[in-house]
């Protein structure tokens, strides 16, 4: 079969552009297979993977899954990787892996916008990334390692203590209201002083009134004005 390389219970069909699971594949290798590695393909859904019964790695780099990625019961499974997909929902990913993968111990997430670091946006740093692990071990307690990092002790206390709260939400802006309303930048400033092309001076705007016994007044005057 062109495409497909078999070395003892490690199977590799790589870089074929399938778009779904082909059905020989699992027939021919599902009975025997403990490691599949189905890198660079188009993949966008699994079905067929239930073949597969006895896996206990999963190599999913380089596809196209998302958010409605569904994985059948491999209670064996305790390698996955997922980087450079499109996952988006991190939460609801790590509910199902816990549900069908209580085996996990190893996770990679790289690449996709649920894991939040600078191989999705230079926006990321360090921060987002810790509370990401936080999240995603406070989910999967049993991992050992996660993404290119061995889970702490350290981390794994936290993840216990505060990982409920590292959930992060975004608020969602509908698009007309983010098309009828300009983005508009907070000052301090008076509404009168705000544009540039605005010369009016704003001195009577101030409430501050001065009840000192002295002259205060000459503090105020410019050199160019005396």
């Amino acid at each position: 079969m062109a495409g497909l390389a078999v070395s003892g219970t490690q199977v590799s069909y790589i870089g074929q552009d399938c778009r779904e699971i082909p059905e020989h594949l699992g027939r021919d290798c599902g009975h025997f297979a403990k490691r599949l590695d189905l890198s660079f393909n188009l993949l966008r859904s699994l079905e067929g993977l239930s073949a597969f019964g006895s896996l206990e790695e999963l190599i999913l780099d380089n596809n196209l899954l998302g958010n409605d990625l569904v994985l059948p019961g491999l209670p064996r499974l305790h390698t996955l990787s997922l980087n450079k997909n499109q996952i988006i929902d991190l939460e609801r990913l790590l509910d199902h892996l816990a549900e069908v993968t209580p085996a996990l111990e190893y996770l990679s997430l790289l690449g996709n916008v649920a894991c939040p670091n600078e191989l999705v946006s230079l926006e990321k740093d360090e921060e987002d990334y810790k509370r990401y692990r936080c999240f995603v071990l406070h989910k999967l307690p049993n991992l050992k390692f996660l993404d290119t990092r061995k889970v702490t002790r350290q981390e794994r206390e936290e993840a216990l203590v505060r990982g409920a709260f590292m959930k992060v939400v975004k608020a969602k802006v509908s698009s007309d209201n983010a098309a009828a309303s300009p983005e508009c930048h907070y000052t301090p400033l008076p509404s009168a002083s705000r544009e540039l092309t605005s010369h009016r001076g704003v001195l009577g705007k101030c409430h501050y009134v001065y009840y000192g016994k002295n002259s205060e007044g000459n503090r105020f005057i410019r050199d160019d004005q005396l």
